[in-house]
């Protein structure tokens, strides 16, 4: 069956809200660890025991992102409060340079009690700390633009030159914790809902599976010979979506922002292109690499120089992995003939000399589901997913349909589940 025509409720299980882990434990690595073999065996140990499970001299790749304080808040004279959740940057488009800019910005974002704010500018007072202790307070205004697809368009602006878009989130925004933990976002989430190798601003959520790091566990995985390596995909609010249609073609996928770079090529090449993936978001990552090589690949052969190509010509659509679907792709002459993995990454390098650029900067809208070959990952540390979610579909594509053993024994287990739960490794089943 082709995946579209998949049943989101043949993924359902039972999630009793008590289940849902509405904060962490207070030491990271002393969580639950599933282990599925890929034979189907299914057991169980200590997060901090994880080292033990990885091959010497193997490849493991992080997420590096880092939860933004996305969430503003805003009263109108009236006293209706407006919230506004920044998702991505519009103007500039590049996230590090939206960050940087000073005195305006514009973000595609969502609108909390939109029938409230019909015209109109918001504004806010802010009070900045200096480092000698000195107070000072500037204004932040809120001015909708118009809508695009994922929301709508606010101009943000502050009446200070010197100070940053980046200062002004960390003064007055609140993370965005999931809002299926149903409480509100407390002190302590500023650092738990954060990888402790956090790097690059731009996620609205966390990639979950890397809280569980810890820098002994690091340190463990380093004695051992492991190789790390980290890439950045930058999670959207789409992650929470549901699916809301009967069959899984109804669903559209969330476009997300990745940056790979050079190196990180270069070392799935000499792991013959294979690693272990902490978590969903790495992995769509490292298969979208794929089918960008893909694209690449077929470009050069079409005779188009690689110094022509935009970040926008290597998207990843969403169906673009499902062969009878290449007219889907963003190139018309896709070949549904595959290509092996190091071709495809080969061809990312050309395309990375090509330009003079020290990272690959593009999209990805891939859905993962059964009817899916991996190509680069084969072993994934992921936690336990909602029912009927993409990210639920991505591990039943990896596990070979066998998803419900491994959430059977979770539930059967007492495993803590979602954001703050407990976490899985699961090698790659192919059948």
């Amino acid at each position: 069956m082709h995946p579209k025509h998949l049943h989101i409720r043949d993924f359902n299980y039972p999630l009793p809200d008590h289940r849902i882990a509405k904060y962490p434990l207070p030491q990271r690595d002393s969580s639950k660890l599933l282990l599925r073999s890929s034979d189907g065996r299914v057991g169980e140990t200590l997060f901090q025991h994880l080292p033990e499970y990885l091959a010497e001299g193997s490849l493991l790749v992080f997420n590096n992102t880092k939860v933004i304080q996305a969430r503003l808040h805003f009263h109108k004279l009236t006293g209706a409060l407006i919230e506004i959740f920044c998702l991505e940057p519009h103007l500039p488009l590049d996230y590090q340079q939206s960050f940087a800019c000073h005195g305006s910005v514009e973000w595609t974002c969502l609108v909390g009690n939109l029938k409230k704010w019909k015209e109109g500018a918001l504004h806010r007072d802010i009070i900045l700390h200096a480092p000698d202790g000195e107070q000072r307070t500037i204004v932040l205004n809120a001015e909708r633009l118009g809508a695009n697809g994922s929301g709508f368009i606010v101009r943000f602006s502050w009446n200070d030159d010197t100070v940053s878009w980046a200062e002004v989130l960390d003064a007055i925004g609140e993370l965005p914790i999931p809002p299926y933990l149903n409480r509100e976002t407390e002190e302590s989430d500023l650092k738990t809902y954060q990888t402790v190798y956090s790097k690059i601003k731009g996620s609205v959520a966390a990639p979950t599976a890397g809280l569980h790091f810890t820098p002994e566990v690091l340190a463990a995985v380093d004695a051992l010979g492991v190789e790390r390596a980290e890439l950045t995909l930058h999670v959207g609010a789409g992650t929470f979506k549901p699916v809301k249609s009967d069959d899984i073609e109804g669903h559209t996928m969330h476009a997300e922002w990745i940056s790979v770079p050079r190196q990180v090529i270069e070392r799935l090449l000499a792991h013959n292109s294979q690693c272990t993936a902490v978590g969903t978001t790495s992995v769509r990552t490292l298969e979208s690499l794929y089918y960008i090589g893909l694209l690449i690949y077929n470009m050069e052969k079409a005779g188009t120089p690689l110094t022509n190509l935009t970040p926008d010509d290597l998207h990843v659509t969403q169906w673009m992995p499902y062969s009878e679907d290449v007219e889907d792709a963003n190139d018309a002459n896709l070949c549904p003939e595959p290509i092996e993995p190091d071709e495809a990454l080969r061809a990312i390098l050309r395309y990375l000399d090509a330009q003079r650029l020290t990272a690959l900067a593009t999209s990805t809208q891939i859905i993962i589901a059964p009817g899916y070959r991996f190509h680069i990952v084969r072993t994934i540390i992921t936690n336990f997913h909602q029912p009927q979610s993409t990210l639920l579909l991505l591990v039943s594509a990896f596990v070979g349909g066998d998803w419900r053993s491994i959430y059977d024994y979770a539930l059967e287990h007492d495993f803590r589940f979602l954001s703050y739960g407990d976490s899985s490794i699961l090698n790659y089943d192919a059948r």
